[in-house]
């Protein structure tokens, strides 16, 4: 698949994807935590299906 989060986009990604999955481990939120999983993967590997579907990209143009 053809990367299309780039940059600021995949920072904001992990960043919420890995605080989400934290505040779930520590108890802080509840299971649904969990979604962080989501937009941790779609940052880790640039690509983001819905990104894909709707023909979006945040990558710089080449």
């Amino acid at each position: 698949m053809k990367a299309n989060v780039g940059g600021i986009d995949r920072i904001v990604r992990i960043v919420v994807g890995l605080g989400l999955i934290a505040a779930t481990l520590t108890g802080a939120i509840g299971a649904w935590g969990w979604i962080g999983i989501v937009p941790l993967a779609t940052g880790l590997f640039r690509v983001c299906p819905a990104y894909s579907l709707f023909g979006k990209s945040t990558c710089k143009a080449p």
